[in-house]
């Protein structure tokens, strides 16, 4: 009589069992903390998500609480305690930032909004780049025609136009 491996046969049939339970909807080692129930959603930042429902964007808690209901039109993750939310239609809108609360800090005026990072976001007004702080005033006035997020205090920064331009990096 033969003799079979069990640990091979086992291994096959654990195998087998996985793959035919992906197929299926069945998952391994994880389950549902909040049920699908949105239309789009953003990963959790400083213990909130943004969310959308029916058109519109809130903010929920880990326990699936809206902590801001619903009402924006896009929104962005909170970074250092704000986050860019724009309010307008296909014709037009207007970013700004809020605060934990839903409540705005720096009212909608620019045409681009990025996170904050280092105490700055970059924002465009007017087809160009610059850098506010918490305020909404500008530390750095807008000049560049694409920008990025300040990390260790310093910003990669493009200039140019449609037939080329370069990057470079900016410091606060």
């Amino acid at each position: 009589m033969r003799h079979i491996n069990t640990t091979v046969l086992t291994t096959s049939f654990l195998a087998i069992l996985l793959l035919l339970g992906s197929l299926i909807g069945w998952s391994y080692g994880s389950h549902y903390v909040i049920h699908p129930q949105f239309d789009a959603a953003r990963s959790f930042h400083e213990g909130l998500a943004a969310v959308e429902i029916g058109g519109k964007w809130g903010y929920i808690n880990s326990y699936n609480r809206y902590t801001i209901n619903p009402k924006f039109d896009r929104a962005e993750k909170f970074s250092e305690g704000l986050a860019a939310v724009w309010s307008g239609n296909v014709f037009g809108g207007k970013w700004g930032y809020i605060n934990e609360n839903g409540s705005y800090v720096i009212h909608p005026q620019f045409d681009g909004a990025k996170p904050f990072s280092d105490n700055v976001a970059a924002v465009e007004i007017g087809g160009k780049w610059g850098y506010i702080n918490r305020y909404g005033t500008y530390v750095i006035n807008p000049q560049f025609d694409r920008a990025g997020s300040f990390t260790d205090d310093m910003a990669p920064v493009w200039t140019g136009n449609l037939f080329g331009g370069k990057w470079g990096y900016i410091s606060k």
